[in-house]
């Protein structure tokens, strides 16, 4: 469809420019199956193609044209194709953006390169270009398959000194859930101190790894934190501590909580109409 429209352009004397094939080739890359590499390599192929079309018209590719095919890269994991697509593009005398290099970067660190992303990492920024929350979120989730405490607290402090890039509240909740998984306590509350707003995520994951070390005191005050915060806990928050201060015969303090609730409940309105919790029988 889109081939036959840019074939009704160049014959209604419309001349597509590079803006024109980079809408041409999102739409061949994007979405495409990349599973098995029969379609990753017949997506590649149709690319080129474009690529090709783009040099006969007298276009050159520019680095959002480069970005997508990156971002095919990325998907199917193919690190070393990754590496000599940018490196290809840099020859041309294209500067990756940050977009670009966090392609690569992710397809490194998904792949285990967790060294050759670092490299990159540092030539991002000696180049000028300041990495993103996303390109730091890349490593974190490597660090946490890894269960790598650690390499991942190494990586957050040194973003917090250097100063580069300020962590998303998407960055802190991979490291919340981490840590929290790893048990270290400690250095979840470093973390829970250095969010200026947390969200939903947030809070949940909080509330639950408390209550999972039975720590009920604790889940408690952020549950309140939360509703005094306008966020309407999931329902399987409220039943998770339900059940865990029943079963801990805290029941008081489960009729307290659900007091405030009720208080802050015109806040929520027909949401929180929609939570029937069900008694729960030990």
């Amino acid at each position: 469809m889109a081939e036959r429209f840019l074939g009704d352009m160049v014959d209604r004397g419309m001349e597509p420019n590079v803006v024109t094939y980079n809408v041409l080739l999102n739409g061949v890359c994007r979405r495409a199956s990349l599973h098995p590499d029969e379609r990753f390599e017949r997506t590649i192929r149709n690319a080129e193609k474009v690529f090709d079309e783009m040099r006969i018209r007298g276009i050159e590719p520019d680095v959002t044209s480069f970005s997508i095919v990156l971002h095919v890269y990325s998907r199917a994991h193919k690190p070393q194709l990754s590496l000599d697509k940018l490196n290809a593009m840099k020859e041309k005398g294209i500067s990756p953006t940050v977009a670009t290099y966090t392609s690569v970067v992710k397809c490194l660190c998904s792949c285990g390169m967790l060294e050759d992303g670092e490299v990159l990492l540092g030539e991002m920024v000696s180049n000028g270009v300041s990495p993103c929350a996303e390109t730091y979120n890349c490593f974190f989730k490597e660090y946490r398959g890894r269960k790598d405490a650690d390499g991942a607290l190494n990586l957050y402090r040194k973003m917090k000194v250097d100063g580069v890039c300020v962590p998303s509240n998407h960055t802190y909740n991979i490291l919340l859930g981490m840590f929290m998984k790893l048990g270290r306590m400690e250095i979840v509350k470093e973390i829970w101190n250095d969010i200026k707003g947390p969200d939903l995520d947030s809070y949940t994951l909080l509330i639950h790894g408390l209550c999972e070390k039975q720590k009920w005191k604790e889940a408690c005050q952020f549950f309140v934190e939360m509703i005094e915060r306008g966020l309407l806990p999931q329902k399987v928050t409220f039943e998770t501590l339900y059940k865990g201060l029943i079963q801990s015969d805290m029941l008081r303090t489960w009729r307290r909580l659900k007091k405030k609730l009720d208080e802050e409940s015109i806040t929520f309105g027909s949401e929180f109409q929609n939570y029937h919790l069900k008694p729960y029988r030990r």
